[in-house]
């Protein structure tokens, strides 16, 4: 028979406060990616490792805290632990592959679609890994049309979300298209869960695994931790707060990357100009 969902069980607390952990994470993520662009060498891969764990932990953060609300009432519901620390590592290795491509290349043409279009699917698959690690006496079928509309929402708005990223306008540019992602991966969210169908096999004899508390409890650990080290590394590098670049930029030229910014070298001192004295010609010797 068909299962009777509810995605709200606990009314709007679950969906808002998702939204905000997913705009947490987008924003702190976004703005470790903008700073990447603004420095050269070898700290770049670690802005844009940084970036990546922020964003990958922010959506996972949020699909567990959404999923709190979602019961079920003919059957309880579980959680495969292996399949929850999948999902969580796919958001940050397909997210970070993206973030990696857009740092390097630029926020423009076949780099900017290709990183947005790897990193809304990393959201995408992440969302769906994680509903496969949930057990019930049950199966889940999703409507083929909408599973398709919630991944092309994923892919836009990772792609406009990189694109801002790639602008370096200051903190406001970045709040707002946090906001703007959080919003979308959240739409996401629930239009996927607009696609699932439960057909439950029996009230009794649920599977074993564990409870959505007892799975978001150890695993929040992590995914927070490196939230608030993103956190505090905005906040105390001013330089990433206001968006300002570490060196001058250079001039774009073919094969150097957009926003690519070459270290301030220090100004050398003028040389001391010397004083030419005039060669006198040696006297000759006068016969008397």
């Amino acid at each position: 028979m068909q299962g009777t969902v509810d995605g709200f069980s606990y009314g709007l607390v679950t969906p808002v406060v998702a939204f905000l952990m997913a705009c947490f994470g987008g924003a702190l993520g976004l703005r470790c990616t903008a700073r990447s662009m603004l420095v050269s060498g070898t700290w770049r891969p670690g802005w844009l490792a940084l970036g990546s764990a922020a964003i990958g932990s922010g959506i996972w953060t949020m699909h567990f805290i959404a999923m709190m609300g979602f019961r079920v009432e003919e059957a309880p519901i579980h959680y495969d632990v292996p399949l929850t620390f999948a999902s969580l590592a796919v958001a940050i290795v397909m997210v970070g592959v993206g973030i990696f491509i857009v740092g390097y290349k630029g926020a423009r043409g076949a780099a900017l679609f290709t990183g947005g279009t790897l990193t809304g699917l990393g959201i995408a698959t992440m969302h769906y890994l994680g509903m496969a690690g949930m057990r019930l006496n049950g199966k889940l079928e999703y409507n083929t049309l909408t599973v398709g509309v919630s991944v092309a929402i994923a892919m836009a708005a990772a792609t406009a979300a990189l694109w801002s990223a790639g602008q370096v306008r200051g903190v406001l540019w970045t709040v707002g298209a946090s906001l703007v992602m959080g919003l979308a991966v959240s739409g996401m969210h629930y239009t996927g869960m607009a696609a699932l169908t439960v057909h439950v096999q029996g009230a009794q004899g649920a599977t074993e695994g564990h409870s959505a508390a007892s799975v978001l409890a150890p695993l929040m650990v992590g995914p927070l931790f490196l939230l608030v080290l993103a956190g505090a590394v905005v906040v105390l590098d001013p330089k990433m707060v206001m968006g300002k670049p570490a060196g001058r930029p250079v001039e774009h030229r073919p094969g150097v990357p957009a926003h690519t910014v070459v270290p301030r070298r220090p100004r050398r001192a003028p040389l001391p100009t010397l004083r030419t004295v005039p060669s006198r010609a040696p006297r000759t010797p006068q016969n008397h």
